[in-house]
């Protein structure tokens, strides 16, 4: 039986964007009631006083990479103690599921090793139903899944670079909606990540057509070899043309402007109000377009996206051959175009490379006597692929216009692993409270909430989840704003941010009085149950 709780006379932010008021907050049943009168008559189990506090929704993350990683470490402490209620898994185009059989499965989870690491236990799924009745009281927090084309074109078309026939493309269709009726919420495309990579223009489109259907969302890391010093923006224009012709709602995710010549193909990153005027282009053309950006100005991934695209074509084996090959590196280390004193490592699993991590490619190579592309082979034959790499990403000079931008939410990009991730993992949303709204004032307290929590849980479709109204799903989170406060750095990223005093999900406290109470309430929250 669930327990009554009372969080009592605190300022209440409730998600809309308004200016808060004082009032207290009751939860039964994991639903939430808004009282604004006095609330000293009402019975509860647990009480909280809220006084100089304040109560908001619970954050939700639309770009998550921890599908896997969660089952390892359910507690999941860097999220939930920013105040993180909900995840988005399945972003970039690669998803944990559907697959044919295990070992399609645990090949893709080896290709995509330094993005989403490894489950703690070989895996037990193969459909989205099966992953997400996993997830259900297993998990501190909220799980949505989307759909990755990848998984969708193994089970397709396999794992080469080669055009799909009219046949395979209707197969991916049907797959897709099988997992959309099974509790997705739409797909998701990674382009710069083989296999997904391979995919046309024109099979995305017939993707987005079926996902729309079912009222799903195209979210998207647009393909950046589009990128020219001729037209810049020509990945997100890719992406709108997907959405006008499918009809799908477009989101853009890690949407910024890059800092200067981090490019791989050295473009300057033109001008962010050319990014900005793009999206509003589309919106007052009447699409439905949003983007996310996260807080920090590293990007972080697996480290094999720095690799030519057929080294890929196949599959991993096909691309351990190449990196043993002499031929084949002297290719690759020509293609590749990348500042390498900027490229720092980190996932080590091997106790002789341990010393590496955080340390950047230049310095790996300096340490090994090699050149920086022979180290970075070496490495990743040594590491069977699971390298991660925090570089140089978002202009920070320019982020907090996107931050504020009305058509931008915050989204983490997370990765929870290896010693020396991005900070962002620890610090994307709290930073939004301390800095862009405590501190800087670029946008409003209020303004911040509502990019953390409605306007995601908008964008996926989530109905009863991203405000403080009556009746709506108790995800809370109560925090003093003075108090609030990111101890992550890009030197030290693995710290808990601070001030989030107690979490709720699903009615249960999961950070109670500052410390985490080993709850793992947690539900898969699917499309077409929680719509």
């Amino acid at each position: 039986m669930s327990q009554k709780i009372l969080l009592k006379n605190g300022l209440i932010i409730n998600g809309t964007g308004n200016p808060g008021f004082y009032g207290s907050v009751f939860v039964e049943n994991n639903k939430l009631s808004v009282i604004r009168n006095n609330s000293d008559s009402i019975e509860a189990d647990i009480i909280v006083d809220c006084k100089d506090k304040i109560i908001s929704p619970g954050f939700i993350d639309l770009h998550s990479h921890t599908g896997l990683t969660i089952f390892g470490e359910p507690e999941h402490k860097p999220k939930v103690f920013q105040g993180v209620t909900t995840e988005l898994i399945g972003i970039d185009g690669i998803s944990p599921v559907p697959f044919k059989n295990k070992s399609e499965l645990e090949r893709y989870i080896w290709l995509d090793s330094g993005l989403n690491d490894y489950p703690p236990a070989p895996p037990d799924w193969l459909k989205t139903l099966e992953y997400l009745n996993k997830v259900d009281n297993n998990v501190a927090i909220n799980i949505a899944c989307i759909i990755g084309n990848g998984p969708l074109r193994i089970w397709g078309v396999g794992w080469n670079d080669k055009v799909a026939s009219t046949n395979q493309i209707e197969n991916m269709k049907s797959v897709l909606r099988e997992c959309m009726e099974e509790g997705a919420w739409g797909f998701s495309t990674g382009l710069d990540y083989a296999p997904g990579a391979f995919a046309s223009t024109k099979e995305l489109i017939e993707l987005g057509k079926e996902a729309a259907k079912l009222g799903g969302i195209y979210h998207t890391h647009t393909r950046a070899s589009l990128a020219s010093p001729e037209n810049i923006l020509a990945p997100f224009e890719e992406a709108l043309e997907i959405s006008l012709k499918s009809d799908l709602p477009l989101h853009l995710t890690h949407y910024y402007q890059k800092m200067m010549y981090v490019h791989e193909k050295n473009i300057a990153n033109g001008k962010y109000t050319d990014y900005l005027g793009l999206v509003e282009d589309a919106r007052s053309n009447g699409m439905d377009v949003t983007f996310d950006c996260y807080t920090y100005p590293y990007s972080g991934t697996t480290l094999t996206i720095l690799l030519p695209h057929w080294t890929k074509d196949g599959g991993p084996e096909i691309l351990i051959e190449h990196l043993k090959s002499s031929k084949s590196r002297k290719k690759i280390a020509k293609e590749i175009s990348r500042n390498f004193a900027t490229t720092w490592l980190t996932n080590f699993k091997k106790s002789h490379n341990k010393k590496f991590d955080g340390l950047s490619v230049k310095e790996i190579a300096e340490i090994k006597n090699q050149n920086p592309a022979d180290a970075m082979f070496d490495l990743l034959i040594d590491e069977n692929l699971g390298i991660s790499y925090v570089g140089l990403g978002a202009n920070p000079q320019t982020l907090h216009e996107f931050v504020k931008h009305p058509s931008g939410m915050i989204a983490s990009d997370s990765i929870l692993f290896g010693d020396h991730p991005s900070p962002r993992t620890y610090g994307t949303f709290t930073k939004i409270i301390s800095e862009y709204a405590r501190d800087d004032k670029f946008i409003t307290l209020e303004q911040g909430i509502k990019k953390m929590s409605s306007f995601p849980a908008q964008r996926l479709g989530l109905k009863s989840k991203g405000f403080v109204l009556d009746n709506y799903d108790a995800d809370l989170i109560v925090f003093d704003l003075s108090e609030v406060n990111v101890p992550a750095t890009k030197a030290n990223p693995r710290q808990l941010s601070e001030g989030i005093e107690h979490v709720i999900v699903n009615g249960d406290f999961v950070i109670k009085n500052n410390i985490h109470t080993g709850k793992l309430p947690g539900k898969a929250v699917r499309r077409g149950k929680d719509t």
